[in-house]
């Protein structure tokens, strides 16, 4: 059926003297309304104001305008049904073929310093979803464009043949409804954080638009793309800038992610290697480059084809250094021009910059299971050392603290069970991922080697058992750090003190499963 009449009402106005402005070439009327109406006018494009349709004024602020049978009628009749158009006919209302709507920037006006409820919810648009929904509806018979994307393929089409493909018709539909979900889970989004609500809510609304789709997921066999939260700032992973290197594969996104997690915890100058998101090496030092050297000398063999993450933008030093190695990717807060020059001569490693700075460390997580998903908060707490106890008889040196803190910082990223082995800034072996927590401790103590002696032992969890402080003091380390909290605590503070070790209790379990 060929398209006659337009409803024309954008908040976006991207592209829309120009769409408008062919559709009038094609002979095809238009409605429109506000802002909208104005831009059409000023650009000398004929057009019906809404009110000339309806026969009766906006009122209430502009909240009531479209909300009338002679727009709805005009969306909603199907074409085909005698009926319909018998009503249509006995109340003068005229078909409106196609409906070109976006919405009230509620997203934009929620993200602006010191916005009130009550701007908030005067951005709630009432109108534009229901001609939307309505058109969407009525698809068969009404083309809807919530897009100014799908503009050029939409003209295309009717210059052919005077109408909209049917299957075209109905991706418009789909794309229209999920604007719509879009729009109304960012407004309750909102709403739950202006009462204050805190607790998880009873129905979760997600919402991801794809960022690219990936050659593969984590094997060839598995289909995979990569989406980003719309309903959240940009930032992170999902926003960072890839400067460099071919595209990123399902587990590079993954093992980047554990990179970006971890050296966001550290304060100073720190690096991490990762593999298969596991640290094989983490370290902190005055300079990245020095830095990205200790980590690199905890575990060489591992750290081939891994994955780097630095807190500092990156300079011709540390790129340097890192040029010697095979890495997948590195992902920094930025890259020094002297930096890239040397890191783009390797043609395939992916350089990422991303945000690194505090804004938005509250999200949540959710991990799949079948027929579900479980949400979380992040685990983004460490205790501060003046929340920790000392249990046993000797009390850390100054120097074991700092590597205390260092390991604690390291082994709450770590697949538990999880041990962490670290001393002069760095860490010398971690044991990740094992059934037992004296076989991550004996991993993690055979893989630092004559160097653990001297060196102090993380544990992200209690330890049940006090083999795994033997092993600990055999190996010759002098301080552990640990939650506590296991019914044998007094076997293991009993066993450290038997051989010397300062041992701190923090209080707080670290799982990362």
């Amino acid at each position: 059926m060929k398209m006659k009449r337009a409803l024309i009402s954008v908040s976006d106005k991207t592209g829309i003297v120009e769409f408008a402005t062919k559709l009038h070439a094609l002979g095809i009327e238009i409605i429109s309304t506000g802002g909208t109406y104005k831009a059409l006018a000023a650009a000398g494009i004929p057009a019906i104001y809404v009110t000339e349709v309806t026969g009766f004024p906006e009122i209430l602020d502009g909240r009531v305008k479209t909300l009338n049978p002679y727009i709805h009628g005009g969306i909603l009749a199907v074409r085909d049904n005698p009926d319909h158009i018998a009503a249509l006919e006995e109340h003068g209302i005229r078909g409106i073929d196609l409906v070109v709507v976006n919405l009230y920037p509620f997203r934009q006006t929620i993200a602006k310093p010191g916005v009130s409820l009550e701007e908030a919810v005067e951005n709630i648009d009432i109108g534009g979803p229901a001609m939307i929904r309505a058109a969407a509806k009525n698809f068969r018979d009404v083309t809807v464009v919530v897009n100014p994307e799908r503009y050029a393929a939409l003209l295309e089409q009717l210059a052919n043949k005077g109408e909209s493909e049917a299957s075209f018709r109905m991706m418009l539909a789909r794309e229209a409804y999920s604007h719509t979900a879009e729009y109304d889970a960012c407004i309750s989004r909102y709403l739950r954080a202006a009462a204050g609500e805190t607790e998880l809510p009873d129905t979760l609304h997600v919402v991801y638009e794809k960022v690219q789709s990936l050659r593969y997921g984590e094997n060839p066999h598995q289909a995979a793309a990569f989406y980003r939260n719309r309903l959240a700032p940009v930032w992170g992973v999902a926003g960072a800038k890839q400067l460099h290197g071919k595209e990123l594969s399902y587990n590079n996104i993954v093992d980047v992610e554990a990179a970006y997690q971890i050296v966001r915890d550290f304060s100073a100058p720190a690096v991490t290697i990762i593999k298969h998101t596991n640290p094989c090496g983490t370290a902190q030092a005055d300079t990245i480059a020095d830095a990205y050297q200790l980590a690199l000398d905890a575990d060489p063999v591992s750290a081939y084809g891994g994955i780097i993450g630095l807190n500092r933008v990156v300079d011709k030093a540390a790129a340097e250094k890192m040029s010697g190695l095979f890495v997948e990717a590195v992902i920094a807060p930025g890259f020094e021009v002297e930096a890239l020059e040397v890191l783009m001569k390797k043609a395939n490693v992916r350089l990422l910059a991303a945000d690194f700075s505090d804004t938005d460390r509250t999200d949540q997580e959710l991990k799949s299971v079948s027929g579900g998903v479980l949400l979380q908060e992040r685990d983004l707490q460490t205790a501060p050392r003046e929340a920790m106890r000392v249990v046993s008889k000797r009390e850390p040196s100054e120097r074991e603290w700092a590597e205390l803190m260092l390991a604690w910082n390291v082994v709450k990223h770590v697949k538990s069970n999880a041990i962490v082995v670290a001393k002069d800034g760095a860490t010398l072996g971690v044991g990740a991922g094992q059934m037992n927590r004296v076989g991550s401790a004996g991993i993690a103590l055979a893989q630092a080697g004559a160097k653990a002696s001297g060196a102090v032992l993380a544990s992200d969890a209690f330890f049940p058992f006090r083999d795994s402080i033997d092993a600990a003091a055999a190996a010759g380390i002098k301080a552990i750090i640990q939650p506590g909290g296991s019914m044998r605590d007094d076997e293991s503070i009993q066993a450290a003190d038997e051989h010397g070790i300062a041992m701190v209790f923090t209080g707080m379990r670290h799982f990362k499963h």
